[in-house]
C-alpha cells in the first residue's frame, strides 16, 4: 500500500517533528515564512497529492541543485503570504501544497520539477507561483522549461559582444527569440537582450 503524504485533518494543528504546534509556535512559523516569502523572487506552488513519503523525498533530491521543497499548512502559508504582501500566492494555497523555493536558475529548476512530474503521473501538479516577483501561471512554467539556461543565454550574449561585427548578424535572430520568450515571463534579462539587439539593429550590424 502506498503511504501517501496527506495534510493534517481539518481542525488539526500543523505538526512539525511529530508535535502539534502551539499558538505561539504557529506565530513564529508564520513570521519566519512571511520573511522568506518576502525575500524570495521566484517560487513554484505544486499539489503533491498522491505522492508517497518516499516520492516526496525523491522530489526533494531531484531538484536539490536548483531549489528547496517545503510543505506548510495552508492556513499558516496564507497568513504569511498576506503579511509579506504577496496576495498573488493566496489562490494557490488551497489543497495539499508544496512550495518549491528557487535558489538557482529558474529554467533549470522548472525542468527538474516537470521532469520528475512526468515520471510520476504528473505529480506534483503545478499550480503557479512567482517569477522575479511577478505572478507565474502554470502555462508559463511550462514555457520556462523550454528556455535555455541562464548560463547559456548569458554566454550567447557575451559571445555576441565579443564577436567581430560580421558575426553579430548571425546571433541577432536567436537573441531576438530568447528575448521574446523571456519577455513573456517578465524577465529583466530579456529586456537586456532586447535592448542589446535593438542597439545592434540601429547600428546596422
Amino acid at each position: 500500500m502506498r503511504a501517501t503524504c496527506r495534510p493534517p485533518r481539518t481542525g488539526q494543528a500543523p505538526r512539525i517533528g511529530g508535535e502539534t504546534l502551539k499558538q505561539d509556535e504557529k506565530a513564529k512559523v508564520v513570521a519566519e515564512l512571511a520573511e522568506r516569502i518576502g525575500a524570495t523572487d521566484t517560487l513554484i506552488a505544486a499539489d503533491y497529492r498522491g505522492l508517497t513519503v518516499k516520492e516526496m523525498a525523491d522530489l526533494r533530491a531531484s531538484v536539490r541543485e536548483h531549489a528547496r521543497v517545503t510543505v506548510v499548512k495552508n492556513t499558516l502559508a496564507r497568513r504569511a503570504a498576506d503579511e509579506a504582501g504577496r496576495e498573488e500566492l493566496l489562490p494557490l494555497l488551497d489543497g495539499p501544497t508544496a512550495l518549491v523555493w528557487i535558489e538557482g536558475d529558474p529554467a533549470l529548476a522548472a525542468k527538474a520539477l516537470t521532469s520528475f512530474a512526468g515520471e510520476h503521473d504528473e505529480r506534483p501538479a503545478l499550480k503557479g507561483g512567482l517569477l522575479e516577483g511577478e505572478a507565474l501561471p502554470p502555462a508559463k512554467i511550462v514555457e520556462l522549461t523550454k528556455l535555455p539556461s541562464r548560463d547559456v543565454l548569458v554566454g550567447k550574449l557575451v559571445g555576441a559582444i565579443a564577436s567581430p561585427i560580421h558575426g553579430l548578424a548571425g546571433v541577432g535572430a536567436p537573441l531576438q527569440q530568447f528575448a521574446s520568450a523571456m519577455g513573456n515571463l517578465n524577465s529583466g534579462l530579456a529586456r537586456s537582450l532586447e535592448a542589446y539587439r535593438q542597439q545592434r539593429v540601429a547600428a546596422g550590424e
